[in-house]
């Protein structure tokens, strides 16, 4: 869903690259990397390969306290890798640890892996995958349970990692929250046409007229044209969102031009393989009842996963605890765009529930 903004925020960059500019993203990325140091005695920083449903997958571990709960991410895209945002994150890393991983097909497994080495890639296979990283990283910190953050592409199969295996974990929070484009897909779709129009934008709302509201009908080329306009729709929100995505990628410690070239890449091709679910997905035929506290915290003003579907979703969500929570001046990357806000959120009702769980009787809440 975002490649083709990675792709531009990229050239971009790249359009105007000179010694200097080389230079300044050298010292951008060394004090970016100075900033991200754990020194703690209890902290925790792993980056390392692990054999994740037949291959190698890379999975990075940060935090101040091993004591602390771990908070799993899964990332969109599809194969856009999140440890780009690391430094979005780090007063995070204070209250959990945690847990990042390149989906196969994208990021650093791809590097590894190469495209020919990445195997299947479809939602069955990548929920299969991240309940081996859950207990993975459960095991590797000695935690009962684990937290999940899955975002847009990722709570496709998220919500599908907690249905299976609720053991894992003390809670599901979906952010950038996907429940498919079955459900008010026309509505959806004609009111981001009447929003170009009003802006202006008649070259974006002839494109989405002539691509047609119904995604089982799209080509990759197509669902990246509609997110692009989509996204245009809001033109605020779109230059933070490129802006957030340039930098994000540009400036990442220890990325090389091979790192960010092959990021992009993988995005493309990951979507290719997952279009065809991507457009037919429906959460609701996913199931509905959760058998472990479930949170929504949507981007306020996200146009791309919008808070109306996502409520209409979480509405009819039956879980132990639930509850949807609105981040102001934010839209998609709603974690990213607004850290400390999100962070809030968390430590509200998600991080206690590790707490209170901590202390009950072994045969409680198991």
């Amino acid at each position: 869903m975002i490649w083709m903004v990675c792709a531009a925020a990229l050239a971009a960059a790249a359009a105007g690259l000179t010694a200097a500019l080389l230079i300044q993203r050298a010292l951008r990325q060394a004090r970016t990397a100075e900033a991200l140091r754990i020194e703690s005695a209890r902290g925790i920083v792993e980056e390392r390969f692990i054999a994740i449903g037949g291959i190698e997958q890379w999975i990075g571990i940060r935090g101040e306290d091993r004591d602390n709960p771990v908070l799993l991410l899964l990332h969109g895209g599809p194969g856009c890798s999140y440890s780009i945002f690391t430094p979005h994150l780090r007063s995070w890393e204070k209250y959990f640890n945690l847990v990042q991983w390149d989906q196969r097909g994208g990021g650093r497994t791809l590097s590894r892996t190469g495209k020919r080495g990445s195997g299947e890639i479809n939602f069955e296979r990548l929920t299969r995958d991240a309940i081996e990283v859950a207990e993975y990283a459960r095991a590797r910190l000695g935690k009962e349970r684990i937290f999940l953050l899955a975002s847009s592409i990722g709570s496709i199969f998220g919500t599908q990692v907690v249905l299976r295996r609720p053991d894992l974990f003390y809670a599901y929070v979906g952010t950038d929250q996907n429940v498919g484009m079955q459900r008010g897909r026309e509505e959806g779709f004609q009111e981001v046409v009447e929003r170009l129009r009003a802006l202006g934008l008649n070259k974006g709302a002839k494109a989405l007229e002539r691509i047609g509201a119904d995604p089982r009908r799209w080509s990759p080329d197509d669902f990246n044209t509609v997110a692009r306009w989509t996204m245009k729709s809001d033109p605020e929100g779109f230059r933070h969102t490129m802006k957030l995505l340039k930098d994000a990628v540009w400036f990442a410690p220890g990325w090389t031009f091979k790192d960010i070239r092959a990021f992009v890449a993988g995005m493309r091709k990951t979507l290719e393989k997952l279009l065809p679910e991507i457009a037919r997905y429906d959460a609701w035929q996913q199931g509905t009842r959760f058998e472990v506290p479930f949170f929504i915290f949507q981007g306020r003003d996200d146009v791309v996963t919008t808070p109306k579907l996502a409520k209409t979703y979480f509405d009819d969500v039956t879980a132990p605890v639930k509850r949807m929570a609105l981040i102001p001046n934010a839209g998609h990357f709603a974690a990213f765009m607004q850290p400390d806000q999100f962070l809030h959120e968390l430590l509200l009702d998600v991080r206690p529930l590790a707490e209170a769980h901590s202390v009950l009787p072994a045969h409680i809440g198991r």
